[in-house]
C-alpha cells in the first residue's frame, strides 16, 4: 500500500471527472506520512511489548501493585484489589509512552495537512479527561470479572464470556448517549431540506430511524464522518458538524465572551469553506446505512464473539 502512495501521483483515470489534481496530491502525502507514521508507532510498540516481557516488566509491576495495595491495608488475599491497582498503573504506563506518538500524530502529522484544530491545552484535558473516563469503566468491569473468574469453578470462562457479551453490548448501547457527550456536544439537526432527505433515504431501506444529531467534532478536527448506533427499532444517525457546511463551526466567526473551550479553538479556525452538499453528505450516509442494510455489525458482532468463545474454551486455538 505503502508502494502505490509513493508510485501513484496522477488521478487515476476513474477518478478524472470528480478529483482534481490538487486534491489528490494532498490525500496522497497525507496517507503516505500517516503510512510512516503507523509502521514507526507499530515497530515501537512491538518492541516495547517484547522487552516488557523479556525484562519481567509484568512480575514486577504486580509486585508492585502488591506493595501499593499492602499499604492501603489489603493484603494478598484481596487479589481483585491487588489486580485493579496492577490494571491501573499499567493503563497509565501505556497512555504515558503513547503521549508522544499521540501528540506527533496531532500536532505535527494532522497539523502539517490542515486537520488539527485542537490547542495544547485542549489536548492535555481531553487525553486526562477520557483516562478518567476509561477507569470509571475498566476497573469496576474488571473487578467484577474477576470475581466471576474466582467464583466460576470448571466452567469460569463460560460464565466470563457471557458477562463480557453483556457489557460489551451494554457499552455499544449507552455509549453514544451517555459516554460521548461527555467529551462533545450533540444536538439534534435541524427541521429542514436534510433531514427530510436523510428520512426518505432511511425508510427506502426499512431503517428505523428515530433521531438524527450534529456532533461538534470540529473543535478537535476537520476530518468529516457519519456514523449510526442503537439496537433494535431504534436507531439514531450522528453526523458530525464537519460534513456540512451550514453547521460546521470551522466556517462561522466565534463569538464574543464564549467559554474558554472554544476560545482555545478560536485560532485554529480556517477561512476556507468546509462541509458537503446534501447530496454528497448522503453519499457518505448512504456507505454506512449500506453496513446496516448488509447486517455487518451483527455478523461482526456475532463473529468476534465466536471467536472469543473458541478462544476460552480452546485455549490453543490462540496460538493457532
Amino acid at each position: 500500500q505503502r508502494r502505490v502512495y509513493r508510485t501513484t501521483t496522477h488521478v487515476p483515470q476513474e477518478l478524472g471527472q470528480i478529483m482534481d489534481s490538487e486534491t489528490f496530491e494532498k490525500s496522497r502525502l497525507y496517507q503516505l506520512d500517516k503510512s510512516t507514521f503507523s509502521f514507526w508507532s507499530g515497530l515501537y510498540s512491538e518492541v516495547e511489548g517484547t522487552m516488557i516481557l523479556l525484562c519481567g516488566g509484568i512480575p514486577f509491576l504486580w509486585k508492585l501493585s502488591g506493595q501499593i495495595s499492602g499499604r492501603a491495608g489489603f493484603g494478598p488475599e484481596y487479589e481483585i484489589v491487588q489486580s485493579l491497582v496492577f490494571l491501573l498503573l499499567a493503563t497509565l504506563f501505556s497512555a504515558l509512552t503513547g503521549l508522544p506518538w499521540s501528540l506527533y500524530n496531532t500536532f505535527v502529522i494532522e497539523e502539517k495537512h490542515g486537520f488539527n484544530q485542537q490547542t495544547l491545552g485542549f489536548f492535555f484535558k481531553d487525553a486526562i479527561k477520557k483516562f478518567v473516563v476509561t477507569q470509571c469503566i475498566l476497573l469496576p468491569v474488571t473487578s467484577l470479572l474477576l470475581y466471576i473468574i474466582k467464583i466460576g469453578g470448571d466452567y469460569f470462562f463460560i460464565y466470563a464470556w457471557l458477562f463480557t457479551l453483556v457489557v460489551s453490548l451494554v457499552l455499544v448501547t449507552i455509549y453514544a448517549d451517555y459516554i460521548a457527550p461527555l467529551f462533545d456536544k450533540f444536538i439534534p439537526l435541524p427541521e429542514g431540506e436534510l433531514k427530510q432527505q436523510i428520512e426518505t433515504m432511511a425508510k427506502s431501506i426499512d431503517f428505523p430511524l428515530t433521531k438524527v444529531y450534529v456532533v461538534e467534532g470540529s473543535k478537535r478536527s476537520s476530518h468529516s464522518n457519519a456514523y449510526f448506533y442503537g439496537f433494535f427499532k431504534n436507531k439514531r444517525i450522528v453526523l458530525f458538524d464537519t460534513l456540512l457546511e451550514d453547521y460546521s463551526a470551522l466556517n462561522k466567526e466565534p463569538a464574543e465572551g464564549e467559554d474558554g473551550e472554544n476560545e482555545e479553538t478560536k485560532s485554529k479556525t480556517k477561512n476556507k469553506k468546509q462541509g458537503c452538499k446534501n447530496e454528497e453528505v448522503l453519499a457518505v450516509l448512504g456507505h454506512e446505512l449500506g453496513h446496516w442494510k448488509l447486517g455487518h455489525t451483527v455478523k461482526n458482532i456475532i463473529i468476534s464473539q465466536v471467536s472469543y468463545f473458541k478462544l476460552d474454551f480452546f485455549p490453543g486455538a490462540s496460538v493457532i
